[in-house]
Protein backbone atom coordinates (compact mmCIF):
# COMPACT_ATOMS: atom_id res chain seq x y z
CA UNK A 1 0.00 0.00 0.00
CA UNK A 2 1.17 3.54 -0.70
CA UNK A 3 0.81 7.12 -0.22
CA UNK A 4 1.51 10.51 -2.03
CA UNK A 5 0.78 13.61 -0.38
CA UNK A 6 1.52 17.43 -0.13
CA UNK A 7 4.11 16.57 2.36
CA UNK A 8 6.45 14.24 0.10
CA UNK A 9 6.64 16.61 -2.47
CA UNK A 10 5.26 14.32 -4.95
CA UNK A 11 7.91 10.98 -3.47
CA UNK A 12 5.85 7.96 -2.45
CA UNK A 13 7.11 5.77 0.47
CA UNK A 14 5.86 2.81 1.83
CA UNK A 15 4.60 1.28 5.08
CA UNK A 16 4.11 -2.12 3.78
CA UNK A 17 6.93 -3.76 2.70
CA UNK A 18 8.12 -4.42 6.22
CA UNK A 19 5.34 -5.66 7.62
CA UNK A 20 4.71 -7.70 4.75
CA UNK A 21 8.01 -9.05 5.23
CA UNK A 22 8.05 -9.68 8.66
CA UNK A 23 4.39 -11.69 8.34
CA UNK A 24 6.86 -13.84 5.76
CA UNK A 25 9.72 -14.46 8.60
CA UNK A 26 6.47 -15.08 11.05
CA UNK A 27 4.90 -18.13 8.76
CA UNK A 28 8.30 -19.37 7.74
CA UNK A 29 9.48 -19.65 11.57
CA UNK A 30 5.87 -21.32 12.53
CA UNK A 31 6.76 -23.87 9.65
CA UNK A 32 9.72 -24.66 11.18
CA UNK A 33 8.54 -25.03 14.99
CA UNK A 34 5.42 -27.04 13.83
CA UNK A 35 7.08 -28.98 11.88
CA UNK A 36 10.09 -29.83 14.77
CA UNK A 37 7.32 -29.84 16.98
CA UNK A 38 5.83 -32.88 15.19
CA UNK A 39 9.21 -34.53 15.49
CA UNK A 40 10.00 -33.89 18.53
CA UNK A 41 6.28 -35.44 19.39
CA UNK A 42 7.06 -38.27 17.70
CA UNK A 43 10.20 -39.08 19.20
CA UNK A 44 8.57 -38.56 22.63
CA UNK A 45 6.13 -41.68 21.84
CA UNK A 46 8.61 -43.75 20.88
CA UNK A 47 10.86 -42.02 23.55
CA UNK A 48 10.53 -44.70 26.26
CA UNK A 49 11.19 -47.74 23.53
CA UNK A 50 14.07 -46.06 22.09
CA UNK A 51 16.03 -43.50 23.91
CA UNK A 52 16.97 -42.88 27.46
CA UNK A 53 15.17 -40.95 30.42
CA UNK A 54 18.20 -38.50 29.88
CA UNK A 55 17.62 -38.26 26.63
CA UNK A 56 13.86 -37.54 26.67
CA UNK A 57 14.13 -35.17 29.29
CA UNK A 58 16.13 -33.24 27.33
CA UNK A 59 13.99 -32.99 24.07
CA UNK A 60 11.07 -32.41 26.72
CA UNK A 61 12.71 -29.32 27.79
CA UNK A 62 13.80 -28.47 24.07
CA UNK A 63 10.00 -28.93 23.37
CA UNK A 64 8.52 -26.49 25.84
CA UNK A 65 11.68 -23.40 24.69
CA UNK A 66 9.86 -23.88 21.38
CA UNK A 67 6.86 -24.09 22.53
CA UNK A 68 7.50 -20.59 24.28
CA UNK A 69 9.09 -19.19 21.29
CA UNK A 70 6.01 -20.11 18.91
CA UNK A 71 3.69 -18.29 21.72
CA UNK A 72 6.06 -15.12 21.71
CA UNK A 73 5.91 -15.11 17.51
CA UNK A 74 2.23 -15.52 17.74
CA UNK A 75 2.41 -12.25 20.11
CA UNK A 76 4.72 -10.53 17.60
CA UNK A 77 2.41 -11.70 15.15
CA UNK A 78 -0.76 -10.37 17.00
CA UNK A 79 1.52 -6.94 17.36
CA UNK A 80 2.63 -6.73 14.13
CA UNK A 81 -1.51 -6.84 13.09
CA UNK A 82 -2.69 -4.53 14.94
CA UNK A 83 -0.01 -2.04 13.94
CA UNK A 84 -0.75 -2.75 10.88
CA UNK A 85 -4.50 -1.92 11.51
CA UNK A 86 -3.23 1.59 12.89
CA UNK A 87 -0.69 2.07 9.96
CA UNK A 88 -3.65 1.30 7.47
CA UNK A 89 -6.48 3.32 9.32
CA UNK A 90 -2.98 6.15 9.60
CA UNK A 91 -2.78 6.29 5.70
CA UNK A 92 -6.76 6.55 4.97
CA UNK A 93 -6.99 9.15 7.13
CA UNK A 94 -4.11 11.10 5.00
CA UNK A 95 -5.07 10.05 1.87
CA UNK A 96 -8.35 11.99 3.17
CA UNK A 97 -6.57 15.00 3.86
CA UNK A 98 -4.34 14.74 0.82
CA UNK A 99 -7.59 14.68 -0.61
CA UNK A 100 -9.04 17.64 0.75
CA UNK A 101 -5.82 19.46 0.15
CA UNK A 102 -5.95 19.07 -3.61
CA UNK A 103 -9.31 19.99 -3.66
CA UNK A 104 -8.85 23.06 -2.02
CA UNK A 105 -5.64 23.80 -4.11
CA UNK A 106 -8.26 23.41 -7.43
CA UNK A 107 -10.26 25.68 -5.54
CA UNK A 108 -7.78 28.51 -4.66
CA UNK A 109 -6.47 28.17 -8.67
CA UNK A 110 -9.85 28.37 -9.88
CA UNK A 111 -10.54 31.47 -7.08
CA UNK A 112 -6.98 33.02 -7.91
CA UNK A 113 -7.99 32.92 -11.96
CA UNK A 114 -11.14 34.60 -11.37
CA UNK A 115 -9.80 37.60 -9.11
CA UNK A 116 -6.97 37.79 -11.71
CA UNK A 117 -9.67 38.26 -14.33
CA UNK A 118 -11.90 40.93 -12.05
CA UNK A 119 -8.52 42.97 -11.75
CA UNK A 120 -8.14 42.94 -15.23
CA UNK A 121 -12.01 44.01 -15.74
CA UNK A 122 -11.53 46.27 -13.14
CA UNK A 123 -7.91 47.85 -14.79
CA UNK A 124 -9.91 48.43 -18.32
CA UNK A 125 -13.08 49.97 -16.53
CA UNK A 126 -10.70 52.33 -14.50
CA UNK A 127 -8.99 53.20 -17.97
CA UNK A 128 -12.29 53.71 -19.08
CA UNK A 129 -13.64 55.91 -16.25
CA UNK A 130 -10.28 57.85 -16.54
CA UNK A 131 -11.00 58.95 -19.82
CA UNK A 132 -14.56 60.07 -19.50
CA UNK A 133 -13.76 61.42 -16.45
CA UNK A 134 -11.09 64.12 -18.60
CA UNK A 135 -13.95 64.71 -20.78
CA UNK A 136 -16.03 65.63 -18.17
CA UNK A 137 -13.64 68.02 -16.64
CA UNK A 138 -12.25 68.98 -20.09
CA UNK A 139 -16.22 69.87 -20.83
CA UNK A 140 -16.46 71.37 -17.34
CA UNK A 141 -13.37 73.46 -17.81
CA UNK A 142 -14.84 74.86 -21.70
CA UNK A 143 -17.95 75.50 -19.74
CA UNK A 144 -16.35 77.62 -17.21
CA UNK A 145 -14.43 79.48 -19.64
CA UNK A 146 -17.23 80.33 -21.66
CA UNK A 147 -19.32 81.93 -18.34
CA UNK A 148 -16.37 83.49 -17.25
CA UNK A 149 -16.00 85.18 -20.51
CA UNK A 150 -19.70 86.24 -20.58
CA UNK A 151 -19.10 87.38 -17.36
CA UNK A 152 -16.35 89.84 -18.73
CA UNK A 153 -18.24 90.21 -21.43
CA UNK A 154 -21.60 91.45 -19.33
CA UNK A 155 -19.18 93.28 -17.12
CA UNK A 156 -17.71 95.39 -19.76
CA UNK A 157 -21.46 95.90 -21.54
CA UNK A 158 -22.62 97.48 -17.91
CA UNK A 159 -19.32 99.69 -17.58
CA UNK A 160 -20.05 100.71 -21.11
CA UNK A 161 -24.40 101.87 -19.93
CA UNK A 162 -22.46 103.27 -16.86
CA UNK A 163 -20.29 105.81 -18.90
CA UNK A 164 -23.54 106.43 -21.20
CA UNK A 165 -25.40 106.90 -18.00
CA UNK A 166 -23.28 109.78 -16.77
CA UNK A 167 -22.66 111.31 -20.34
CA UNK A 168 -26.47 111.55 -20.76
CA UNK A 169 -26.90 112.91 -17.16
CA UNK A 170 -23.91 115.24 -17.37
CA UNK A 171 -25.49 116.99 -20.53
CA UNK A 172 -29.00 116.70 -19.29
CA UNK A 173 -28.61 117.80 -16.12
CA UNK A 174 -30.09 121.58 -16.22
CA UNK A 175 -33.09 120.39 -17.60
CA UNK A 176 -36.69 119.61 -15.73
CA UNK A 177 -36.06 115.89 -14.15
CA UNK A 178 -40.52 115.93 -14.83
CA UNK A 179 -39.82 116.20 -18.28
CA UNK A 180 -36.45 113.85 -19.28
CA UNK A 181 -35.99 110.83 -17.00
CA UNK A 182 -33.16 109.06 -17.91
CA UNK A 183 -32.54 105.55 -16.13
CA UNK A 184 -31.15 101.62 -16.73
CA UNK A 185 -33.00 98.65 -16.77
CA UNK A 186 -31.45 95.36 -17.22
CA UNK A 187 -28.38 97.16 -18.77
CA UNK A 188 -30.10 98.93 -21.31
CA UNK A 189 -30.46 102.91 -21.40
CA UNK A 190 -33.93 104.44 -21.46
CA UNK A 191 -34.72 108.26 -22.04
CA UNK A 192 -38.21 109.28 -21.10
CA UNK A 193 -39.41 112.62 -22.54
CA UNK A 194 -42.75 113.60 -21.67
CA UNK A 195 -44.94 115.04 -24.75
CA UNK A 196 -45.85 118.27 -23.11
CA UNK A 197 -41.97 119.15 -23.25
CA UNK A 198 -42.08 118.47 -27.55
CA UNK A 199 -45.05 118.14 -29.16
CA UNK A 200 -48.44 120.17 -29.43
CA UNK A 201 -51.74 118.28 -27.94
CA UNK A 202 -52.28 115.94 -30.60
CA UNK A 203 -49.85 117.71 -32.89
CA UNK A 204 -45.84 115.61 -34.57
CA UNK A 205 -44.77 119.40 -34.37
CA UNK A 206 -41.64 120.00 -32.28
CA UNK A 207 -41.36 122.72 -30.23
CA UNK A 208 -38.03 124.30 -29.64
CA UNK A 209 -37.28 123.29 -25.87
CA UNK A 210 -37.96 120.04 -27.58
CA UNK A 211 -35.01 120.96 -30.47
CA UNK A 212 -33.08 121.84 -27.19
CA UNK A 213 -32.74 118.28 -25.32
CA UNK A 214 -32.58 116.17 -28.56
CA UNK A 215 -29.81 118.00 -29.42
CA UNK A 216 -27.75 116.99 -25.93
CA UNK A 217 -29.02 113.40 -26.89
CA UNK A 218 -28.00 113.28 -30.44
CA UNK A 219 -23.96 114.26 -28.91
CA UNK A 220 -23.94 111.52 -26.86
CA UNK A 221 -25.50 108.93 -29.32
CA UNK A 222 -22.82 110.24 -32.23
CA UNK A 223 -20.27 109.77 -29.26
CA UNK A 224 -21.40 106.53 -28.90
CA UNK A 225 -21.50 105.14 -32.45
CA UNK A 226 -21.48 101.31 -31.36
CA UNK A 227 -24.68 101.68 -29.61
CA UNK A 228 -28.59 100.92 -31.71
CA UNK A 229 -31.12 103.75 -30.74
CA UNK A 230 -35.04 102.66 -30.37
CA UNK A 231 -37.32 105.52 -30.46
CA UNK A 232 -40.59 104.81 -29.17
CA UNK A 233 -43.70 106.81 -28.93
CA UNK A 234 -46.60 106.66 -26.38
CA UNK A 235 -49.89 108.01 -25.96
CA UNK A 236 -52.82 107.93 -23.52
CA UNK A 237 -55.76 106.18 -23.97
CA UNK A 238 -58.09 108.95 -24.89
CA UNK A 239 -59.20 108.63 -29.09
CA UNK A 240 -57.86 111.00 -31.17
CA UNK A 241 -59.71 113.60 -32.45
CA UNK A 242 -57.97 114.62 -35.99
CA UNK A 243 -58.62 113.82 -39.58
CA UNK A 244 -54.82 113.04 -40.00
CA UNK A 245 -54.51 110.37 -37.58
CA UNK A 246 -56.81 107.63 -37.77
CA UNK A 247 -56.28 106.30 -33.96
CA UNK A 248 -53.18 106.44 -31.59
CA UNK A 249 -51.64 104.29 -33.17
CA UNK A 250 -51.06 106.45 -36.15
CA UNK A 251 -50.25 109.23 -33.71
CA UNK A 252 -47.56 107.22 -31.72
CA UNK A 253 -45.82 106.13 -34.70
CA UNK A 254 -46.35 109.43 -36.16
CA UNK A 255 -43.82 111.15 -33.35
CA UNK A 256 -41.78 108.68 -32.89
CA UNK A 257 -41.19 109.10 -37.16
CA UNK A 258 -40.83 112.70 -36.19
CA UNK A 259 -38.36 112.32 -33.66
CA UNK A 260 -35.94 109.76 -35.54
CA UNK A 261 -35.94 111.83 -38.62
CA UNK A 262 -35.11 115.07 -36.80
CA UNK A 263 -31.85 113.17 -34.60
CA UNK A 264 -30.62 112.03 -38.41
CA UNK A 265 -31.45 115.62 -40.37
CA UNK A 266 -30.55 117.63 -38.00
CA UNK A 267 -28.20 116.42 -36.15
CA UNK A 268 -26.62 113.42 -37.96
CA UNK A 269 -27.23 110.10 -36.17
CA UNK A 270 -26.78 107.79 -38.87
CA UNK A 271 -30.29 106.39 -39.70
CA UNK A 272 -28.79 102.66 -39.84
CA UNK A 273 -28.72 102.85 -36.18
CA UNK A 274 -32.47 104.19 -35.30
CA UNK A 275 -35.58 102.37 -35.35
CA UNK A 276 -38.85 104.44 -34.82
CA UNK A 277 -41.74 102.43 -33.63
CA UNK A 278 -45.42 103.26 -32.14
CA UNK A 279 -46.61 101.38 -28.65
CA UNK A 280 -49.88 103.64 -28.74
CA UNK A 281 -51.90 103.16 -25.26
CA UNK A 282 -50.84 100.11 -24.53
CA UNK A 283 -47.79 100.57 -22.96
CA UNK A 284 -48.92 102.89 -20.00
CA UNK A 285 -46.97 103.85 -16.77
CA UNK A 286 -49.46 104.43 -14.74
CA UNK A 287 -53.47 104.15 -15.08
CA UNK A 288 -54.72 106.43 -17.40
CA UNK A 289 -57.59 107.51 -14.58
CA UNK A 290 -56.43 111.29 -14.08
CA UNK A 291 -55.84 113.75 -16.21
CA UNK A 292 -52.03 113.72 -14.44
CA UNK A 293 -51.74 110.18 -15.26
CA UNK A 294 -52.67 110.53 -19.05
CA UNK A 295 -49.98 113.19 -19.58
CA UNK A 296 -47.27 110.85 -17.77
CA UNK A 297 -48.05 107.81 -20.20
CA UNK A 298 -47.79 110.34 -23.04
CA UNK A 299 -44.49 110.52 -23.56
CA UNK A 300 -41.24 109.59 -26.10
CA UNK A 301 -39.18 107.13 -25.06
CA UNK A 302 -35.37 106.62 -26.50
CA UNK A 303 -33.97 103.18 -26.13
CA UNK A 304 -29.98 103.22 -26.23
CA UNK A 305 -28.61 99.62 -26.52
CA UNK A 306 -25.69 98.01 -27.40
CA UNK A 307 -26.32 96.00 -30.56
CA UNK A 308 -26.39 91.91 -30.42
CA UNK A 309 -23.78 91.26 -32.88
CA UNK A 310 -21.21 93.51 -31.09
CA UNK A 311 -22.18 92.06 -28.08
CA UNK A 312 -21.67 88.51 -29.18
CA UNK A 313 -18.16 89.37 -30.43
CA UNK A 314 -17.08 90.60 -27.36
CA UNK A 315 -17.94 86.98 -26.24
CA UNK A 316 -16.13 85.29 -29.03
CA UNK A 317 -13.07 87.67 -28.89
CA UNK A 318 -12.81 86.58 -24.93
CA UNK A 319 -12.95 82.57 -26.11
CA UNK A 320 -10.79 83.07 -28.45
CA UNK A 321 -8.07 84.94 -26.48
CA UNK A 322 -8.07 82.27 -23.48
CA UNK A 323 -7.87 79.73 -25.49
CA UNK A 324 -5.05 81.37 -26.94
CA UNK A 325 -3.64 81.39 -23.53
CA UNK A 326 -4.21 78.07 -22.57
Amino acid sequence: MHFTGPESSGHRFSVVGPLVALDHLNRNTMKRVHLLLSSMALLLMLAPSCVSKKKYASLTMSNETLRSKLEECNRGMDKCRGDLSITEARLSELQNKNQHLVDQVAQLNNTNAALLNNVSQMATLSKQEAVNLEKSLEQIREQDLRIRRLQDAMSKKDSVTLALVVSLKSSLGNLNDTDVVVNVEKSVVFISLSDKMLFRSGSTDLSPRAKEVLAKVATVLNDKPEMEVLVEGHTDNVPIRRDCFKDNWDLSAARATTIARVLQTDYKVDPARITAGGRSEYVPLVPNDTADNRSTNRRIRIVILPKLDQFFGMIEDGLKLAEGQQ
